[in-house]
């Protein structure tokens, strides 16, 4: 369950910092490490850093053999630490079939991507840390199956990748002020799988369906203040990086028409006022239920037709206004949410006017069933002033836009076994599209993860699911921790 943060009552300074950590780990030495400077963004994350005591397991300089004993950490300085992983991910495509308006043929191994994921952690105070975190990948699917065969979009963007994340300096100005600078990711709302006031990171939807979204939102460069007052959370945020979705290219099999679209028209990134985004919220957990609410000026992730800019058509994104909120309540086994976002100046490619939209989710969470989790959501997004113009083509849109998501989880095998399914339903009756994915995760060790699995597309009216019913893929990815 996505969250915000939230201080402590008490006065002391390390119960206004635990307002970062939701999830705190019982051993005392790790919670004084680490308290206070977890971010909204990752309050449902387990802490992966090591703990002091590991890291200086079996180093006694007393002693020949605890010298040979120390880690491979040790030449890092204390205030240090270096985490990542290494994944190798493939995807097979099980029918054959060919891209809109291309010859690219999709058919068998569509991904074979070998990422290695750095994050370095430094801590230089109790008050202070910072992080720097990257990642690479080359996808070798493409070299296999014949480089020629694709589009030059399809390889810029699938091929190879190397950028930063997460980059950001963390601390306490007073005791009831924080500021965290940089690459960052804010996660907003309480639903697992429906976006509707979580606006303000861009998403990799570039094959879409495959993983949770939580693991598909991009850091972008931002300032935040966090001040905490009477058991609440008051965030501030100016969004200086302008970053839009990652979405599917021309040639991809995912990609929804014919031709290559225009130019996408991103206004200059940095500190210019008129291009930033701001962003506010109040946060508050209170017993048994949390509430929250939002307001943001920013890009939206998704573009329309701008004529008027010369040099032929691009695509521009509109600076949108949303006000919202968010609710959380638990009653015994059940844990039930909500959600309600008011978006102004939202634009569409058919039509040079403003339309405003309501979205509104409600959903339901029940643990009651041993080492089984279920849950259900549905959102509706309705347009206020709706004309028939944005009903045509390439808009496709219609006054009432239903999404829902069903999920059940359940761990077998000492909790080192978890199998997943997630239906995701566009439409009351999934006429828009839906897909399911079947996930099996498994611990091999504590260092390694195996994660397989199987996703079915069928095809619909939102344009990014025209014609996706032969996209059924398998998947199987290792992960090796270090």
């Amino acid at each position: 369950m996505t969250g915000g943060v939230y201080a402590q009552e008490e006065a002391g300074l390390e119960e206004i910092l635990s307002g970062f950590e939701d999830n705190q780990k019982s051993d005392e030495d790790l919670q004084e490490v680490m308290e206070g400077f977890e971010d909204e963004a990752q309050s449902e994350k387990k802490i992966e850093e090591m703990e002091e005591e590991e890291i200086l397991e079996g180093f006694d300089e007393d002693t020949t053999e605890a010298q040979a004993a120390v880690p491979e950490k040790e030449y890092l300085p204390d205030f240090l630490s270096l985490d990542g992983y290494f994944k190798l991910g493939s995807s097979y495509n099980m029918y054959h079939h060919q891209a809109e308006g291309t010859d690219t043929e999709w058919h068998g191994l569509s991904r074979l991507r070998a990422k290695v994921v750095l994050e370095l952690d430094a801590k230089f105070s109790e008050s202070w840390q910072a992080r720097v975190a990257g990642h690479g990948f080359y996808d070798f699917a493409y070299e296999i199956q014949g480089r020629d065969k694709f589009t030059q979009e399809v390889l810029d963007e699938n091929e190879n990748e190397l950028e930063f994340d997460e980059v950001w300096l963390l601390g306490s100005i007073t005791d009831r002020l924080d500021l965290k600078a940089g690459r960052q990711i804010v996660v907003w709302g309480k639903s697992d799988n429906i976006r509707v006031t979580d606006v303000l990171n861009p998403l990799d939807l570039r094959e879409p369906g495959l993983t949770d979204l939580e693991n598909l939102r991009l850091p972008v460069t931002m300032t935040k203040l966090d001040y905490f007052m009477w058991g609440l959370n008051l965030s501030a945020m100016v969004i200086h990086e302008i970053r839009y979705n990652k979405d599917p290219e021309f040639g991809s099999d995912f990609f929804p028409a014919a031709q290559a679209l225009p130019t996408n028209e991103t206004p200059d990134t940095g500190f210019d006022i008129d291009n930033s985004q701001f962003a506010l919220a109040l946060h508050g957990i209170f017993h048994g239920w949390d509430a929250s609410l939002y307001g943001a000026y920013f890009y939206d992730d998704t573009p329309h037709f701008d004529n008027d800019s010369g040099g032929g058509p691009k695509l521009k994104h509109a600076r949108v206004k949303m006000l919202g909120g968010a609710f959380n309540i638990a009653i015994s086994n059940w844990l039930f949410k909500t959600e309600a976002a008011y978006f102004d100046g939202i634009r569409f490619f058919n039509s040079g006017k403003d339309f405003n939209r309501i979205d509104a989710l409600v959903g339901a969470e029940y643990s009651g069933f041993t080492d089984t989790t279920l849950s259900f959501e549905i959102a509706d997004r309705h347009i206020l002033n709706f004309n028939s113009q944005i009903k045509e083509a390439p808009d496709f849109t219609e006054e009432d836009r239903w999404v829902s998501a069903l999920r059940l989880t359940r761990t077998y095998l000492n909790q080192t076994l978890t199998l997943t399914i997630l239906a995701q339903t566009f439409d009351l009756t999934g006429d828009d599209g839906a897909f399911q994915r079947f996930t099996a995760e498994y611990d091999l060790s504590d260092a390694i993860e195996l994660t397989g699995g199987v996703v079915f597309y069928e095809s619909g009216d939102l344009p990014r699911f025209r014609d996706v019913g032969e996209n059924d893929r398998l998947y199987l990815e290792i992960k090796y921790n270090f």
